[in-house]
């Protein structure tokens, strides 16, 4: 089905951001652009990736508490592990490259100059799964509205979770990823003195910063449509219902790992 595919066809512009360059820089154009991660570039040559998983791991650290975000530089966030392809290969080798734990894969010509990057988001473009949505889905986790963003903050680093679904009496009431503590963390180091934080930042609760009201899927839906809603709205997870009940959540990554 793809053999006559080249990455090249798939491939986006590379968005970077520098070495050098302020943690806050990044989460911004993470932002803006809906991409995560970002390729880091040093003296033109890639050495890295930055994700929000990882400025949030810096930025709720305690011995960041006493930075400001933006004298945290990416540098110190910097992943240097990444996946290259060339822009000559077929597509079918980067289904098991992305279905491997990488999010993204840099895209290089046969310089081994950096010409391009492929995400989730491109591959979906042009391959979608094939099946019943449940097929695609994986497990919720949840969290309650009440508890405090640093205890959330902690679930995500040790479960390695992106995003919980929220619950009050027992109701869905929203949505909480890494981007809302990415931001939330951000705001607060900004606006809160050193000497304040480490209590202050107790009284951040995940009602204060998830998103709110959910949008969902039935399970009934299209895998094609809930791709093409994915794309068109820049969302990265959607919980998926049975008559108004959250039975999962399926995101960019289960869909690339159902391929």
């Amino acid at each position: 089905m793809t053999n006559t595919i080249l990455v090249r066809d798939v491939m986006t512009k590379p968005v970077t951001v520098a070495k050098s360059a302020p943690v806050t820089d990044a989460l911004e154009k993470m932002l803006d652009t809906g991409l995560d991660p970002l390729v880091v570039i040093h003296r033109d040559e890639v050495v890295g990736t930055v994700s929000r998983q990882k400025i949030v791991e810096k930025l709720g650290a305690r011995h960041s508490s006493e930075i400001a975000p933006s004298a945290i530089h990416v540098s110190n966030t910097i992943d240097t592990e990444f996946t290259i392809v060339y822009e000559d290969q077929e597509l079918d080798i980067l289904i098991p490259l992305l279905q491997n734990q990488a999010k993204m894969a840099v895209v290089y010509n046969e310089d081994n100059r950096i010409v391009g990057q492929v995400t989730y988001g491109d591959l979906l473009a042009k391959v979608v799964p094939e099946g019943e949505l449940s097929s695609a889905a994986e497990l919720h986790q949840v969290i309650e509205a009440g508890e405090r963003m640093v205890h959330l903050r902690r679930r995500m680093v040790d479960e390695k979770v992106a995003r919980y679904v929220v619950m009050a009496d027992n109701k869905v009431i929203g949505l909480v990823t890494e981007t809302d503590v990415a931001v939330a963390l951000t705001k607060f180091r900004e606006a809160v003195e050193d000497r304040h934080q480490e209590h202050q930042i107790r009284n951040i609760l995940v009602k204060d910063i998830m998103s709110s009201p959910i949008i969902s899927v039935e399970k009934s839906t299209a895998i094609s449509d809930v791709v093409s809603q994915m794309l068109s709205k820049n969302i990265s997870g959607l919980p998926v219902t049975d008559n108004g009940k959250v039975v999962g959540i399926v995101t960019r990554k289960s869909l690339i790992q159902a391929l």
